[in-house]
């Protein structure tokens, strides 16, 4: 039997923010002994108007300044209306990065966003089963249960 819980790694890059129109970095994850990684950034209340877009960006250092970070892969902008974007996720699935660093930026422009936490799914390990970040604290497996 397969399990998803055993074959990837689940680690929180990042808490989120309050309502602001600034880019927020995550965390940078090793991605020695990963063949992928997928992004999902969580919303808030989000403004009208405000232009979100998450980007994966990779470094040949665990930085997300020194050297400059190359982008990987991005969503394309989405732009909120009233309730569009709010409590809601973008995300962008990276196969087979480059470079060994990796991480994810949200931007939010033009009016004020709130970002939940930034979650990250490292998978294809080629060590399995795999360790579950420190970030996740209580997890669980099992044969679902008949009626």
């Amino acid at each position: 039997m397969s399990n998803l819980s055993k074959n990837v790694k689940i680690t929180v890059v990042s808490a989120g923010d309050t309502a602001a129109q600034t880019e927020l970095d995550s965390t940078v994850l090793d991605m020695a002994g990963y063949d992928g990684v997928m992004f999902i950034a969580t919303t808030g209340d989000v403004t009208t108007g405000c232009v979100l877009t998450l980007t994966a960006k990779g470094n040949t250092a665990n930085s997300t300044s020194s050297p400059t970070p190359v982008t990987q892969k991005a969503t394309a902008a989405f732009t909120a209306d009233t309730t569009s974007a709010d409590n809601k996720a973008l995300m962008v699935d990276v196969v087979k990065p480059p470079l060994r660093y990796i991480f994810a930026a949200v931007t939010r422009t033009t009016a004020n966003a709130v970002l939940g936490p930034i979650i990250a799914i490292q998978y294809s390990a080629m060590d399995k089963p795999t360790s579950q970040d420190a970030s996740v604290i209580a997890s669980a497996f099992g044969v679902g249960v008949s009626s």
